[in-house]
């Protein structure tokens, strides 16, 4: 029987064997954005396709991702939202546990405290009513896979071009892949520099998902 339990453990241990690696999580974040190509893995990711294979290599050895073939390219998608919900709780629970990563998470959000006042059922709501432009600021690829309720697509990289398209007497929410996500950072900060009122929503799609609300798929 012994033989039997150590078995057993060494099978969760696959998973957390799998896991352990912090290019792997981050690999992890971008595919819960949707499915994406090596190339593209490792371009968001900043390391070489070589590392990025290696790595999505352990995670499929691990039944967290899956692949396929589309003519000369392979393309990578996470197994289920489960391990989408996998990466979302392992990395609440760091947060909460570890003071390192919560001093390193505030430093990247500015005015987080601002939004403390309207929870995310509230903010469907405005945006509902028109109340509130809620800002996809991810490529566009990411935003038609899935996004929030009402959002509007708007990559930050073209931002400061299409500004106009934004009313200026309504309040924007700006979001983009989680808390770890600097791109709704970067729009903030251009949006509250050229006159709007701009928040951080600092939930993805995966954070979204994970608590039980609605995604536009």
């Amino acid at each position: 029987m012994r033989e039997v339990k150590d078995y057993l453990y060494q099978q969760v241990a696959r998973i957390g064997k799998a896991v352990s690696s912090p290019k792997r999580l981050e690999l992890i974040e971008l595919l819960c954005q949707g499915e994406k190509t090596v190339e593209t893995l490792a371009e968001q990711a900043n390391i070489s396709m070589k590392l990025a294979s290696a790595h999505l290599k352990e995670l499929r050895h691990a039944h967290l991702v899956e692949s396929r073939k589309e003519g000369k390219y392979v393309l990578y998608r996470l197994a289920s939202n489960s391990v989408a919900d996998l990466w979302v709780t392992l990395r609440t629970e760091a947060e909460a546990r570890l003071v390192e990563l919560q001093m390193a998470v505030a430093s990247l959000v500015e005015h987080r405290d601002e939004l403390r006042g309207m929870d995310r059922k509230e903010i469907l709501r405005k945006a509902a009513a028109g109340e509130v432009v809620v800002l996809d600021v991810r490529p566009q690829s990411e935003f038609n896979v899935a996004h929030l309720p009402h959002a509007r697509s708007l990559p930050v990289a073209e931002l400061k071009k299409r500004l106009s398209e934004l009313p200026k007497d309504v309040p924007v929410v700006a979001y983009c892949r989680g808390p770890f996500c600097l791109m709704a950072k970067d729009a903030v900060e251009l949006l509250r520099k050229r006159g709007y009122q701009a928040f951080h929503l600092t939930d993805g799609v995966a954070e979204w998902r994970a608590r039980g609300l609605p995604v536009e798929v």
